[in-house]
């Protein structure tokens, strides 16, 4: 009997573990972009940004329009008209 539980066990600690498969990034950058929006930037990029666009007055008396709370380098950028 103890000869057929060990066998048992050592036949239940020789398999392989089970790896799942790693989640695709894409799959990891749809769910980041959530409840955002695209803007065109005075560069010509495209950012993707999750708060509001708000004007800014300039030094040289006008105004401009910026996104905020954008993904990359800068949380604040300019757009194009």
């Amino acid at each position: 009997m103890k000869a057929v539980v060990s066998v048992v066990f050592f036949l239940s600690l020789s398999h392989p573990p089970v790896n799942l498969p790693a989640p695709h990034p894409l799959a990891a950058m749809q769910r980041a972009h959530k409840g955002g929006r695209w803007y065109l930037a005075q560069s010509g990029h495209a950012v993707y940004c999750l708060g509001p666009v708000r004007t800014l007055p300039q030094p040289t008396g006008g105004i401009q329009r910026v996104a905020t709370y954008c993904e990359g380098e800068k949380p604040v950028v300019p757009l194009k008209d």
